[in-house]
């Protein structure tokens, strides 16, 4: 993958027996475009194959922006996908759409269907690029091996992201004579983040970002740390107050039947996990996960927590409480099997797990005030499971010293411009999201009932007024942003537009 690996053999490799997973009570739901847990019906699952007119290019990236020792020079392949079928060119200075790609695969999010449906309307080119380290983006080829080595896995943050992002970009203008085409980011969730901060980090590359559900403030104290999951317990508890009990009082009653003896083969064949439970935390963990993801992404048609809730409430007369969550699963989810074991062999959620223990430290706690057993973030246990994982040490105030969020009205009114915040209020990590405009031209455009990254997925005949009207405001935003960008360059450059 990498043009010149000859350094590699001078790096320090760590040993295998790293388990790349944290305890139970430490892992930070993905921030993804798509399901973090998919355990929903197959039938359910909208297509994530790329659209036609794609090609895929591969960029001779550098390993490390920031430094100039000689394995800095060390370049890697980034793949990132061009769609030129509705682009104007460069001669009419016509816009580029660029989507950055957060952790996963970049084959998974062509799903943004709000670029490849709107680039006709904006005459745009359209630009999908990979996250590094992510998908084909590797340095060694696979997650687990990048992730072993420790001087290569130090390249793994969203600073360098960013900075391949910027290059990228400012390689395909210099190469399509399109110095003058203005480009909008567009980003979900973690991609979301890396959109805003994007147009913060490099406002010399980027006209504007949507930053799509992005909880850029879900970091160092500025939210709760248990506002994700009092978040879930309401979406639950607005659709059934009788559902959001049922599963109160499961957790109880989950740990009462392991205590006893064969109590975990009992659960593990009531509930057909497809290995014997090891113990109940790994149960609980797993149905918490599966209420946080029917939360996250409580999308129409099918709303996943009336599907979830309709299964426990719709059960026989007479069901005990287990035997209603078992409805509740059943009514989501179609597998023959489910499969709690949290062990890490997914590489997007390698990745993200090693984001997490570095930099990208989201306090998770289950509060007072939920459906779930409370348990309390604490930074000193997530440092001891990071340290297990990967031998590092958080750094939670990375985040808030490199690209701002204390005070975030009052310091971003003062230099900032050009973003769009869209949120839906059903989707847990809006908790951390902008949710008020900061000026006229850094918009939060929200939605009472929109899911995590809903806006920008492709449109459905059956959706919403309301999704509808979301994504309206989204385009003449970015339509009035374009417009003031040719006003401008036609009156500093008398550019024909």
């Amino acid at each position: 993958m990498m043009n010149n690996l000859k350094l590699v053999v001078f790096q320090l490799v760590i040993t295998i027996s790293y388990c790349f997973s944290a305890s139970h009570e430490h892992r930070v739901p993905r921030l993804s475009l798509l399901r973090g847990v998919n355990i929903q019906k197959k039938s359910e699952t909208k297509p994530t194959t790329i659209s036609k007119g794609f090609t895929t290019y591969l960029y001779d990236q550098t390993l490390d922006h920031f430094n100039y020792n000689p394995q800095s020079y060390t370049t890697f392949k980034q793949r990132y996908d061009l769609n030129f079928k509705h682009w104007g060119g460069s001669r009419k200075n016509a816009p580029i759409f660029a989507f950055l790609g957060a952790e996963a695969p970049l084959g998974r999010h062509p799903r943004v269907g709000y670029m490849t449906e709107n680039a006709p309307r904006f005459r745009a080119l359209q630009v999908y690029i990979e996250h590094r380290f992510y998908g084909e983006s590797n340095p060694l080829g696979s997650m687990k091996k990048s992730l072993e080595n420790t001087t290569i896995r130090g390249y793994f943050n969203s600073a360098q992201a960013l900075a391949d992002y910027a290059e990228i970009l400012i390689y395909l203008k210099d190469k399509l004579s399109a110095h003058n085409s203005p480009i909008i980011v567009v980003g979900a969730s973690y991609g979301g983040m890396l959109a805003a901060w994007f147009r913060l980090k490099y406002p010399h590359v980027v006209h504007g970002a949507l930053a799509s559900s992005s909880p850029i403030l879900y970091f160092d104290d500025i939210t709760s740390d248990d506002a994700y999951f009092e978040a879930v317990s309401k979406d639950f508890w607005e659709v059934s107050e009788s559902c959001y009990r049922t599963i109160q009082k499961s957790w109880l009653e989950i740990d009462k039947i392991a205590s006893k003896p064969h109590g975990l083969a009992f659960l593990s064949k009531k509930f057909k996990t497809c290995k014997q439970l090891r113990d109940s935390e790994e149960l609980k963990y797993y149905l918490s996960s599966m209420y946080a993801g029917a939360a996250q992404y409580d999308a129409p048609p099918t709303y996943p927590v009336t599907q979830v809730c309709g299964g426990i409430n719709g059960a026989p007369n007479g069901t005990d409480i287990l035997g209603r969550i078992i409805s509740g699963i059943d009514a989501y989810s179609d597998k023959k099997c489910h499969d709690t074991d949290d062990t890490l062999s997914d590489e997007s959620d390698m990745g993200w797990n090693w984001q997490t223990c570095t930099e990208l430290v989201i306090p998770i706690a289950y509060g007072d005030h939920t459906m779930f057993p409370p348990s309390n973030f604490s930074l000193s246990e997530w440092s001891k499971d990071c340290r297990r994982s990967f031998g590092v040490e958080p750094r939670p105030h990375w985040i808030t010293t490199y690209y701002g969020g204390q005070d975030i009205k009052l310091v971003l009114k003062k230099f900032a411009s050009n973003i769009i915040f869209t949120n839906g209020l059903r989707d847990p990590y809006s908790t951390g999201g902008v949710l008020q405009n900061i000026s006229d031209s850094l918009v939060a455009v929200v939605t009472t009932n929109g899911s995590h990254c809903l806006d920008i997925l492709s449109s459905q005949p059956d959706d919403p007024e309301w999704l509808v009207t979301q994504r309206k405001t989204v385009f003449h935003i970015l339509e009035g942003w374009i417009k003031e960008y040719y006003a401008t360059l036609n009156a500093t450059h008398k550019v024909a537009l």
